[in-house]
């Protein structure tokens, strides 16, 4: 198991050896600060925002932005509670690749036997926990989500995925997923013998001391400090539905701006001789932000909202980019009424965390203006400030 890791790791390092050191000018936090406070000036239907800024592997900054709750006049700080919705991916592989690198799960087997619910189309191909944690399924995408937002359990949809057909064979093309993906969280359940939160809060939670991380509906919805839904008008949604916890790996946690800058921080591989403030063994962080699988559909989407962000790949539970010749990574997510992401190069171990909620796409453009900052490029106004956008 640990040679798989490594073989992972060996191919990686080929990759990075050959990349250019580029030293960081630094981030003006202040021009960041002015622009979040313009956006939400400007965009009335925005109700929350909530900003984290992680510089040389240390969060600079954190800070809210208008309400939790439209109307209340209770105020988003860096400690309010949004959901992270697809970023939650990433945990759910940090989580499994631990288990591999402990023997506790062999990645060799193939994920039907490690999963008791999930049942694929027949296939000459095995599936593995790389095919699970890319994407590569082979399966249409998005399969059964429509379903899970209906309110149907989990693991009976993974047991009907054996009815689909295959769009490419497995292991060969990215089709994202949530409800097969959410077998990572069986996975782990079936080699501990524990509930997958347990595992999550043992392992990365208490580790990273993210106090405000949690995996369920009940655990956001009763903190002292958490943002309500609201629709693309701002008006707010009457309750948060349960259905994406039901995938906990897929889409299953909450937490403050400033503990999913600590997750972030987490991802980032120490610089050589400085002090190692991560859990995660250096393989474990390499395999994740291999680019295993071209995404086809990200960059078709980047291409036309944001003309930065290229050769577009995935990992394992993690995006991975080409931003203006540096490798970033990152992730997006989105359930009704929230929305997340997160986006750092690992080499300068510097990124940004934003959370709003409301489904508007526009707060995704901070990103992009950070990673201008960071690399002293000419100020791109990709907030597109002074102009109306539709919602996400």
């Amino acid at each position: 198991m640990r040679f798989w890791l490594a073989l992972l790791f060996t191919l990686i390092s080929g990759v990075c050896a050959s990349a250019q050191t580029v030293r960081a000018p630094g981030v003006d936090t202040n021009e960041l600060h002015q622009r979040a406070i313009r956006l939400m000036n400007e965009h009335s239907e925005m109700t929350g925002l909530s900003i984290a800024v992680v510089e040389d592997g240390r969060i600079t900054f954190a800070h809210g932005y208008g309400e939790t709750q439209r109307g209340t006049g209770r105020l988003v700080n860096k400690d309010t509670v949004f959901r992270w919705a697809s970023v939650s991916k990433g945990v759910a592989a940090a989580a499994l690749l631990g288990l591999v690198e402990q023997g506790k799960v062999d990645a060799s087997v193939p994920i039907e036997r490690l999963a008791p619910s999930l049942h694929l189309p027949p296939t000459n191909n095995k599936h593995d926990i790389v095919d699970l944690l890319s994407h590569r399924i082979g399966i249409s995408r998005n399969a059964y989500d429509k379903s899970i937002e209906g309110g149907r359990n989990a693991k009976d949809l993974r047991a009907k995925l054996e009815g689909l057909k295959y769009v490419c064979p497995p292991g060969t093309c990215h089709t994202y997923q949530n409800v097969a993906f959410d077998a990572a969280a069986e996975i782990i359940e079936e080699a501990t013998e524990l509930p997958y939160k347990t595992v999550v809060q043992r392992e990365i939670f208490d580790p990273l001391r993210m106090s405000s991380a949690s995996m369920t509906m009940e655990a956001m919805t009763h903190s002292r400090n958490w943002a309500r839904p609201h629709n693309s008008q701002g008006q707010q949604i009457s309750r948060v539905k349960p259905t994406y916890y039901r995938v906990p790996a897929a889409a299953g946690v909450n937490s403050s701006v400033e503990d999913l800058a600590k997750w972030m921080i987490a991802l980032m591989p120490p610089k050589i001789g400085e002090p190692i403030n991560t859990p995660f063994p250096l393989e474990r962080l390499m395999a994740m932000q291999t680019p295993i699988v071209a995404t086809p559909g990200e960059e078709r989407f980047m291409d036309s909202q944001y003309h930065a962000l290229k050769n577009s790949h995935y990992g394992l539970g993690l995006r991975v980019y080409d931003y203006e010749g540096r490798k970033v990574v990152g992730h997006r997510g989105g359930v009704e009424g929230y929305r997340a992401l997160i986006l750092f190069d690992p080499e300068q171990r510097s990124g940004i965390a934003v959370m709003w909620n409301s489904p508007h796409s526009q707060p995704i453009g901070l990103q992009m203006e950070f990673m201008d900052q960071l690399y002293g490029l000419p100020k791109r106004d990709w907030l597109r400030l002074g102009q109306k956008r539709k919602p996400s």
